[in-house]
């Protein structure tokens, strides 16, 4: 059994706390509601949207599918742009893939020392 030595310990402790940091809860409780990924699914295909084109898709109340779209928004997965008196949603795709490729090199660090590779001895 590998004993964790003190200057372990605290690397340990800031590759924890840089994953918490990586970790944005905003982005994933977004992601977390059927309806958010519905929305992300209509985007992709149709593209640049304002409320009314994407609420059609929906059996939700306009408000509701403006409500969640703000969520979306607010997480940074889609932006939007007014136009006169309409709003247009697209999907945020560069924030996306900066977002992701955040969590990809935390965990990238943290894996070797934190998940070594099982042996057994263990």
């Amino acid at each position: 059994m590998r004993v964790i030595m003190d200057n372990e310990q605290a690397n340990r402790e800031k590759m924890a706390q840089a994953c918490a940091n990586t970790l944005d809860t905003d982005f994933f409780s977004a992601l977390c509601e059927p309806v958010r990924v519905e929305l992300i699914r209509v985007l992709i295909v149709k593209g640049l949207s304002d409320i009314q084109t994407l609420a059609k898709e929906f059996s939700q109340d306009r408000s509701v599918i403006s409500r969640h779209l703000k969520v979306l928004q607010n997480a940074g997965i889609v932006s939007a742009n007014k136009v006169g008196r309409h709003q247009y949603f697209q999907l945020n795709g560069q924030s996306i893939l900066e977002q992701l490729s955040s969590i990809t090199n935390v965990l990238e660090e943290i894996i070797p020392m934190c998940c070594p590779p099982q042996s057994d001895d263990f």
